[in-house]
């Protein structure tokens, strides 16, 4: 798995997640539960992770999306 996004943003978490989704990419969406524990102040931002070969049509999704300024450069 591969981390593409990271962000406290859940709007933005839960509508990549349905992009991808939607596209037949598998999505982990890491770092739910401590962040809900943690009371949202952002010090622990969820994370989207897909798999290794579903990457590069995932970057290209949220690029199309407008979106290529949340994805990560690793």
């Amino acid at each position: 798995m591969v981390e593409i996004v990271r962000s406290s943003d859940l709007v933005l978490i839960g509508f990549l997640q349905s992009l991808l989704e939607n596209a037949n990419i598998p999505v982990l969406v890491a770092d739910m539960h401590i962040s809900a524990l943690e009371g949202m102040t952002g010090a622990f931002p969820r994370r989207i992770l897909v798999p290794d070969d579903h990457v590069a049509q995932a970057r290209r999704l949220i690029r199309e999306a407008g979106l290529d300024a949340e994805l990560r450069h690793v």
